[in-house]
């Protein structure tokens, strides 16, 4: 069974480039990655937020949040 990866963005410039990059990069077969863009899902603010992400584009891995670059932070999002 795969473990889910969170990959959560804005859809800006920055965040698009990231996307690109961790869908490449990251191991498929032990990973299933989710794309979240939170300007079109406000609905997973509050999920986000509560994995540990303060700002995007950012990667949660086993419930840990990595943040690639800031593009925008999640209090600009809500």
């Amino acid at each position: 069974m795969k473990n889910k990866a969170l990959f959560f963005h804005a859809g800006c410039p920055v965040c698009v480039s990231a996307e690109q990059t961790v869908a490449e990069a990251l191991d498929q077969n032990r990973f299933e990655l989710e794309k979240v863009h939170l300007g079109e899902s406000k609905d997973r603010l509050n999920q986000a937020k509560e994995l540990g992400v303060l700002s995007v584009p950012a990667l949660v891995l086993d419930g840990k949040a990595f943040h690639i670059n800031f593009g925008a932070s999640l209090r600009d999002l809500g």
